[in-house]
């Protein structure tokens, strides 16, 4: 009989300003509407550079990013050596098949905090700044020839509050039929 563990944050991080990589903290905590306190990607408005060239006003659909620890094992036996927040992230998980929820998943961090998955992380090229080669590690293809993005996924805060390594995260799926992520 396998062991199952239950879905627990084992990493939280933070930047203030628009660099790839994000540090570690001991807490973070999530504004409703806005994202992680003191990162760069808070806003109501979209805050990912890139986005805001195309249309500053579009809204923030990507306030928080969450990893799944699974992922850094995976690419350390590729060779890549990467830990919590070094692909951006501002929430590692572990026990959480974070890619296949469905888009409207609802997950509660620790005793309060609220985050609704909005969609997929879409990987851009530097990632490859980071690591030579690390795109294509975390892209894959399914049997169809289907792409199939591993870097995480994107939500927004329903509710606020503090998230610390450690805490629960429970996970309320939406009504059925569910929607498949796609990228935000």
């Amino acid at each position: 009989m396998a062991v199952t563990t239950a879905p627990v944050v084992v990493a939280v991080c933070r930047d203030g300003e628009h660099r790839f990589g994000k540090a570690v903290a001991d807490e973070i905590t999530l504004l409703e509407g806005l994202g992680v306190e003191g990162d760069a990607h808070a806003g109501v408005t979209v805050q990912h550079l890139s986005r805001i060239a195309v249309d500053p006003t579009q809204p923030n659909l990507r306030q928080v990013h969450l990893i799944h620890s699974e992922l850094h094992d995976e690419l350390r036996e590729r060779g890549f050596d990467v830990g919590p927040g070094q692909l951006g992230e501002n929430i590692t998980t572990r026990g959480l098949d974070v890619l296949a929820l469905p888009r409207g998943t609802v997950l509660r961090l620790g005793s309060r905090a609220v985050v609704e998955v909005t969609g997929l992380r879409n990987p851009c090229h530097q990632i490859n700044d980071f690591r030579a080669g690390l795109l294509k590690a975390v892209l894959d293809k399914d049997e169809e020839g289907n792409v199939i993005r591993k870097a995480g996924i994107m939500g927004i805060v329903l509710r606020g509050g503090p998230v610390r390594p450690g805490d629960a995260i429970s996970v309320d799926l939406p009504a059925r039929p569910h929607e498949p992520l796609d990228r935000v």
